[in-house]
């Protein structure tokens, strides 16, 4: 049986507005199916939007994505698609660390620096 979903399900499911759903088959990552001005949405599209939204989540750019779904579609397929995935996915995880080391790095002189002026206005006899 082929299940068909219109944008106004799909939207109502994942939480997005039909403007993202256009914009993903605009940047050609779905493809459905058009009947007149309405968009009939398969399952299998309703799997790719949710990876695409779970891609998304996890800082995945609109360009990895769609080089992700794309190496899946071409020799090695899943393979490929595997090792580039779990590239990616090692890379966010670097990029992410980075990012907590700064936050960390940044939080640590903001307190040194909330001492300093604590230490200053105890010193000119300023009580907070």
């Amino acid at each position: 049986m082929n299940k068909f979903y219109s944008i106004t399900e799909l939207t109502r499911e994942f939480g997005v507005s039909t403007r993202t759903l256009r914009f993903y088959e605009d940047e050609g990552l779905i493809h459905p199916e058009r009947r007149g001005r309405t968009r009939l949405f398969r399952q299998a599209d309703r799997r790719l939007i949710a990876e695409i939204l779970r891609g998304r989540r996890i800082g995945f750019t609109i360009a990895e994505i769609r080089e992700i779904i794309q190496v899946y579609k071409e020799p090695p397929g899943e393979l490929g698609q595997l090792k580039l995935l779990m590239k990616r996915v090692d890379e966010k995880r670097d990029d992410l660390r980075q990012k907590r080391k700064d936050i960390d790095d940044t939080l640590t002189e903001l307190d040194a620096i909330e001492e300093t002026c604590l230490g200053r206005l105890a010193e000119i006899g300023v009580t907070t």
